[in-house]
Formats: C-alpha cells, structure tokens, sequence
C-alpha cells in the first residue's frame, strides 16, 4: 500500500461504527486504568481513527503516539457488548501510522528494518542471532559484563535492556524434535507444530514438551525443522504487506487440507494465526486456502481440551500449589480460558489457586516493554504484587513474552516462583508416570 493510500480509509465503515460509545470498556484498559485520559482509552482511540476515515482529523504524530501506547492486550474486546473488533482496528491504525511515516527517524528505521525486514523474515537469521547470544551467555562474557562494572557506563535504559536479555536454550526446536514423531499407540489426528520465533529460542523446551504431549494422546506430529515466523509482529507493528508474506508461506508450508490440526502453544502468534482470512481476503489465490487454515489453528490447550486429555497417573511428588496468569491474546484474543485450567487440573498433584486479576496483562504485550518501558513495569509490578499473594509455588501461563516477564519480574521482587507453560507441567506429569511404571 502505497503512502498516499489511509489504511483507515479503505476499511470497512461498519467496523468502525460499531462502537456505541457506551464506556464498558474503560475499566479493562490498562491504559485508561493508569491514566484516566479519555484518548488513553478504546473509546477515544477509536473515536480517534474515526475521524481520520472521516477527513475530520489528519493523522498525526500524536496520534501515532497514541496508537502506540496502546498496549493491544483486547481486554476492551471481552468487555464490549457491540462486539467492535478492536483488533482490526488496532492493526489498521498502526498500519496507518507506517504507512504515512509518522514516527519516522533514522534510528526508529534502521531499527525497524533489522528487526521486521530482516532479521524476523528468515528464521535462520534469527537462529543465527540465537546462537550468538548463546556463545555471550555460555563463554562467560555476560557474567564478565555484568561483574565488571562497564555497565555502570551505559544510559540507563541500555542497562535495563540488557538485564532483560533472556536465556537462550541449548539447543533450538529441531535439534530435539524429529520431523514426524508418530503417535503413542493407535492413531488418532495428525497435526502439525508451529515452533514460532522467540518460542524456539528461548522456550524450544516447550516447544519439545508440546511434541512429546500430542504424541502421547493419540497425535501424530509433523515439526518441519525450517518454519518461518507467524507474521503477528509484523500485523502488530504495522507492516501488513510482510505479514501477508509471512502468511501465504505458512499456508504453503502446513497445507491445512492435509492435517486434522495446526496447533501453536504461543497466545500472541495464535490469535494471528486465526485470521490470516482476513488478512488475504483480496488474495484470490490464498483466500479459500486461508479460510481453511482459520478453521484448523488450534492453541494448544484448546485442542487438548478438544480430543480429551489422557489424565497421568497419580503422581508420588508432593503436592503443590499451582496459579495461571491468562495470557491476554489467548483469553481476549482467541476466547480460551477454561481450557488451559481443565489441563491443569488434570494433572494429579496440582492444586489450582485462582489468580487476582489472572486476565490484567503483565506488561510484555510483544514488545511493548521494549517501547513503553514505564507503562510496562508498572503493569509488572501489579502482576507480580497478585503472584506473592497467592502464595503458589508455581505460576502458569502460556504464551512466551509472558513467561519471559513474569520471570524477569519476580527475580526483580525476588519472588521464589516457577514461572511455566502448562504443557510442560502435563509432559512432566507424563514422565514421572513413566518412572513410576519402570
């Protein structure tokens, strides 16, 4: 789309009128919540985008900022009773900041094109970039770095990315998964496994976790060691052509008519994934295709739920406590909130304690903690205050900014608490029955 064509213009007007105006939403925003400023709010940033479709108002750096202040957790979408769809407005808008370069600066497109040009369009590139940082943190350089006081140097905001920066696993998604594992007894589905971006460096043991559960109930899985990104940070940040991309080569990668599932176990990619109809809805050639697709993505948690979970064997462990933060794209986004916790009850010593505000966001939000670093710890600092509360020994929650910031944040409060995918307690739950057994 060229820069004299408005995302917000060409959309669809009725998405846009849904909104009644009626306020229900203000009390979820975290935004407004923080603030009490009516443009911090769904309600004013739609009224925003309105009257930009409407020739009232020109986009404007204010605006872009605005825009970007929005954290796009969608809690506004559970709470509205019009059912306006604020996620499509939401990558419209961003879509509408880029595309009139509202932001633009050098430092803002040098980055911009490293990271969503380039390093996020092949997966091999981010891999490369994984096993760097795995050689800083293996050799010792990072514990040279952070002991020998050069960080002290650096501006603030440097040292505080640079705390952030997250482990990487030994070992990626395809040096532990084969590329078919076939099903633990009599076949029942066969699926395919997205192993995502961040997901493969930082939580490719999740990833493994998910092959080795799916098996186990019936699934045979198809992980091809080579994927390509999902395409929701590019939606998320306005580059909607990249993410349309990104999407045909997924589709082209799982051909969705010949898998029964295509299951994700990361919130944010997945409640992407569900609408790659809408983003290649003008695609004659990938429309039908993308429908097809919509209609097979599965969370993971939800299609355990959906075949049946085959429950462990009671475990000889001692029993512990266990909370579940809702990742916000997996219950505002894609609806899913009993599932994950019927997967949690079903594994035999976890007692499941109900978090305070289990569906506020924690503050990752993509890379909203990146951009927005204050608005992000103080949503942290509130997660965490609830994890302490509840007195769990374990927190869960599936989606990978979220782990990575729930970690982060209690080693900041020095909060002793596992932080996990519920997969992960499910597979661990399975191996222990297979200790028990031997």
């Amino acid at each position: 789309m060229s820069a004299g064509t408005s995302h917000l213009k060409n959309l669809d007007y009725s998405v846009l009128q849904q909104c009644m105006h009626c306020g229900l939403c203000l009390p979820t925003c975290p935004t407004y919540d923080a603030t009490k400023l009516e443009r911090n709010s769904p309600r004013g940033r739609i009224a925003l985008m309105r009257a930009i479709a409407d020739d009232r108002l020109e986009p404007t750096e204010t605006f872009a900022d605005e825009m970007y202040f929005c954290l796009g957790c969608l809690a506004c979408m559970t709470a509205c009773p019009a059912g306006v769809n604020y996620a499509q407005l939401f990558e419209h808008a961003r879509a509408e900041v880029e595309s009139k370069q509202l932001l633009q600066s050098p430092k803002r497109s040098l980055i911009r094109a490293f990271t969503l040009r380039w390093l996020f369009m092949e997966h091999r590139r981010l891999q490369l970039l994984g096993l760097c940082m795995r050689l800083y943190q293996q050799l010792g350089l990072q514990y040279f770095v952070r002991k020998c006081g050069i960080l002290s140097l650096m501006p603030p905001r440097l040292r505080e990315l640079e705390a952030m920066t997250p482990p990487i696993q030994p070992q990626f998604s395809s040096d532990m998964i084969a590329p078919v594992q076939a099903a633990s007894g009599q076949r029942r589905f066969r699926v395919a496994v997205l192993t995502g971006c961040a997901q493969d460096l930082i939580f490719s043991d999740v990833n493994r976790d998910t092959v080795e559960v799916l098996a186990r109930n019936g699934c045979e899985v198809v992980t091809p060691p080579e994927q390509s990104c999902c395409g929701s940070l590019h939606a998320h940040n306005g580059e909607w052509e990249l993410a349309q991309i990104l999407a045909r080569r997924n589709i082209d990668q799982f051909p969705p008519e010949n898998f029964d599932a295509i299951i994700t176990n990361a919130a944010g990619c997945g409640s992407h994934l569900k609408h790659y109809a809408h983003l290649l809805e003008n695609d004659p050639a990938y429309k039908h295709r993308a429908e097809l697709w919509d209609a097979k993505i599965r969370d993971v948690n939800e299609w355990m739920a959906q075949i049946g979970i085959r429950s462990p064997a009671a475990a000889a462990q001692t029993e512990q406590s266990v909370t579940y933060h809702e990742a916000c794209h997996l219950c505002h986004g894609q609806k899913i909130t009993a599932q994950p916790r019927t997967l949690l009850k079903s594994i035999p010593g976890l007692n499941l304690t109900e978090l305070e505000e289990s569906a506020w966001c924690c503050g990752s939000a993509g890379i909203y903690n990146i951009i927005q670093p204050e608005m992000a710890n103080e949503l942290l600092d509130r997660k965490v205050k609830h994890i302490r509360n509840s007195k769990a020994a374990i927190v869960a929650t599936a989606n990978p900014g979220c782990l990575l910031q729930i970690i982060n944040g209690a080693r900041k409060h020095r909060v002793d608490v596992r932080v996990v995918h519920p997969i992960t307690l499910l597979a661990e739950a399975y191996r222990n029955e297979d200790t028990q057994s031997a």
